[in-house]
C-alpha cells in the first residue's frame, strides 16, 4: 500500500513538474504575448551561439550581438531596417558559417542602442553614428563586410561612400526607395494630410500589425492575434521614436542620399531585391545599368516568386560568393 502511494505521488510530481512550464507558456501566449516574444529572441540567440554586448563611445552606448572571432575572413556588420533591432537577422545568421565574425547592431535610437533627442536620423547622421560603433569596437581594423536591409541598406551605402577603405565587400538587400511602389501612394496620401495619417510602417493595432505583413512580405501565413497584439505591445511605447525617425528618412535630404553617394562607392557592391516587393520595387536592369557605370562591382541579383522561400539560403551564398571574391552578373 505504501508502495502504490509513492508511486502515485511520483505522478503527481512529475505531472505538476510537467504543467507548470506548459501553464506559464499558455498565460504567457494568453495574457503577456510581448513577454513571450522576447524570450523566444533570447532562446533564439542562445541556440545560435550570439552572445548581446554594450559599446560606449563618448557617452553614447551602442547594444549589438556578435558571434565568432575576426579572422583570415573578413568580418560581418549587419545593420537592420526601419523600427526593426539586431535580432531581426537571425534567420540569416542561422544559414551562415560558425566560424565567420558576425556583427549585429541595433541601429541609432532602437532596441538596446542610445537614443536622442536631438541625434541626427538621417541616412548620413545614421552611417556616421555606426562609425562610431566600428570605431569603438575596432572592428575596421582591417576591411570588412558591411550588409544592411531598407533603411540599414540606405545607410550602409552611404556609410560606404563616407569611409571606402574600411570596406571590403557589401551586400545591399532592397535598399532604395527610387523607384514607384504601392507604398509610395501610401506616402503620398501621408504627404497630402501633412503626415496626419497613421504610418503603415507603424502600426498601433493587431489588425495595422497584419497590414504591415501584407505590405512587406510576400509570401502570406497567418499569425495568431495574441502574437500580433504582442507585436504591437512591443513596439508601441517606441511608436513616436520611430515616426521621427520616417520623416527623417522620407525627407529630401535622405530619400535619395544612396543615388547622390554612388559614385563615391568602390567596394564590389551586391545587390538582393524581391521581385514582388511592395515597398522598395524591383528596379530591374534599369537601376543595375544606372549602378554599374557608378559602382564597377555592382551586382544585381532579384529573387522570383518561386525562390523566396529559399531567401536565407540564397543570402548565405551571397556572403560566401562574396568573401571568397567569386563575382558572376545575375539579373
Amino acid at each position: 500500500m505504501a508502495a502504490d502511494l509513492e508511486v502515485i505521488n511520483l505522478f503527481i510530481i512529475a505531472g505538476g513538474t510537467l504543467a507548470i512550464p506548459i501553464l506559464a507558456f499558455v498565460a504567457s501566449f494568453l495574457f503577456w504575448p510581448s513577454t513571450l516574444i522576447k524570450v523566444y529572441f533570447w532562446y533564439w540567440r542562445r541556440t545560435l551561439g550570439l552572445q548581446v554586448r554594450f559599446a560606449d563611445c563618448g557617452g553614447y552606448r551602442f547594444c549589438y550581438s556578435y558571434r565568432g572571432k575576426p579572422g583570415m575572413r573578413p568580418s560581418i556588420l549587419m545593420l537592420h531596417g526601419f523600427s526593426a533591432h539586431k535580432d531581426s537577422w537571425l534567420t540569416v545568421v542561422k544559414y551562415l558559417p560558425k566560424h565567420l565574425h558576425i556583427v549585429c547592431v541595433d541601429m541609432p535610437g532602437h532596441e538596446g542602442t542610445t537614443r536622442m533627442n536631438t541625434d541626427n536620423y538621417s541616412i548620413e547622421g545614421q552611417a556616421r553614428r555606426v562609425h562610431q560603433f566600428v570605431e569603438a569596437i575596432r572592428l575596421n581594423r582591417k576591411p570588412f563586410h558591411l550588409v544592411g536591409t531598407s533603411m540599414g541598406g540606405n545607410v550602409a551605402g552611404v556609410f560606404a561612400a563616407f569611409y571606402p577603405s574600411e570596406i571590403c565587400s557589401m551586400t545591399l538587400i532592397c535598399p532604395d526607395g527610387k523607384y514607384p511602389t504601392k507604398f509610395d501612394n501610401h506616402l503620398q496620401d501621408l504627404e497630402h494630410s501633412n503626415f496626419t495619417l497613421n504610418i503603415p510602417l507603424i502600426p498601433t493595432t493587431p489588425e495595422e500589425m497584419e497590414d504591415m505583413f501584407k505590405l512587406c512580405s510576400h509570401v502570406r501565413f497567418k499569425i495568431p492575434q495574441q502574437i500580433l497584439q504582442g507585436l504591437v505591445d512591443v513596439q508601441e511605447p517606441h511608436n513616436e521614436f520611430y515616426q521621427e525617425v520616417f520623416m527623417e528618412i522620407v525627407s529630401k535630404n535622405s530619400r535619395y542620399a544612396l543615388q547622390e553617394h554612388l559614385h563615391l562607392i568602390t567596394a564590389p557592391v551586391q545587390i538582393i531585391w524581391g521581385k514582388q516587393d511592395q515597398v522598395y520595387s524591383n528596379p530591374s536592369s534599369s537601376w543595375s545599368l544606372s549602378s554599374s557605370s557608378k559602382m564597377p562591382g555592382v551586382v544585381l541579383r532579384s529573387l522570383p516568386k518561386n525562390k523566396i522561400n529559399d531567401t536565407h539560403k540564397i543570402l548565405n551564398a551571397c556572403f560566401i560568393t562574396l568573401l571568397c571574391g567569386k563575382w558572376h552578373k545575375i539579373l
